[in-house]
């Protein structure tokens, strides 16, 4: 039986999400692998897969911040607002030689922090119940609303000027639901020039690091996080005593123990290091939003 729990995964470019869920359902033995949100198949870096009952923790990671890396390109603006697609408008190159240092920094400023992003149109949003880049390739016109994002750092390590464009490499902390190509996108139309990106990857998703990850050649060996491990990881862990763990499994609340709690959830560990499940501030108790399956502890 494959061992439940998260497992950290190195996508690499050219595959969607979807095709590295395929592959470790394949090299793991198991239809219940899930993720915790895709990358483009540009972009390569970190997905968090859960596998078998683990998958439950998955919606607990969905909205943690992340971490990217990315090249943006500076004086050609594209259909898709990254490499794959085409280039709809260019900068003269004199223009492009006109562009300074501080007005990219002022730029990029203007991108940091609290912020309204309109999304890529070949996002995976869903409008009327069907994919926004699905929409653009039936031909059809998309018009996304503006989300607030925040983007916590946008830091240039490296700028490049050749033949009529610039390239940065950054990096880029954010909220959940950024879109880095917007990102690029907004920061040439700022500078008058476009933009767009040419390389990105995700290094970390909440507290998992690309570091930790396995790439797809190593999926049968790989050893995913347990549940207990994970979760402790993505919230406050909480040692239960072994009566209070039965009481959380049977739906009982766990009176007067809301005060253990720093914030709105935790995880809740057994004395034997099963984790238990997801509990909740009710009232002064605690109560159980999500118990993992006997086997999956």
């Amino acid at each position: 039986m494959v061992a439940p729990g998260i497992l950290l995964v190195d996508k690499p470019g050219g595959l969607t999400s979807h095709d590295v869920v395929a592959r470790t359902r394949k090299a793991l033995g198991t239809r219940k692998v899930g993720h915790a949100g895709t990358l483009d198949p540009m972009a390569t870096g970190l997905l968090v897969l859960g596998v078998e009952g683990a998958t439950r923790l998955l919606t607990y990671v969905v909205g943690a911040d992340k971490t990217y890396t990315a090249t943006i390109r500076l004086g050609q603006a594209t259909s898709t607002d990254d490499a794959e697609g085409e280039i709809v408008r260019a900068a003269d190159a004199a223009v492009m030689a006109e562009v300074t240092t501080a007005q990219i920094r002022e730029g990029i400023t203007a991108l940091t922090g609290d912020i309204s992003q309109v999304p890529s149109t070949v996002s995976a949003i869903k409008v009327a119940g069907r994919r926004a880049y699905e929409l653009v390739r039936a031909g059809e016109q998309v018009e996304l609303k503006a989300r607030a994002v925040t983007v916590s750092r946008f830091e240039v390590v490296d700028e490049r000027r050749a033949a009529g464009v610039l390239e940065l490499d950054v990096v880029v902390d954010c909220s959940s639901g950024t879109y880095i190509r917007a990102l690029a996108r907004d920061l040439g139309n700022a500078l008058g020039i476009g933009g767009h990106l040419t390389a990105l990857r995700r290094t970390r998703v909440g507290p998992f690091d690309v570091a930790d990850a396995v790439d797809l050649d190593s999926l049968a060996a790989a050893a995913p996080l347990t549940p207990a491990t994970a979760a402790a990881a993505i919230l406050q862990p909480l040692e239960v005593t072994e009566d209070d763990a039965r009481d959380l499994r049977h739906g009982k609340r766990l009176g007067d123990q809301a005060f253990r709690l720093d914030g709105a959830l935790a995880a809740a560990i057994a004395p034997d290091g099963a984790l238990v499940g997801i509990v909740e501030k009710r009232g002064g108790d605690l109560k159980s939003v999500m118990n993992m399956p006997e086997a999956a502890r």
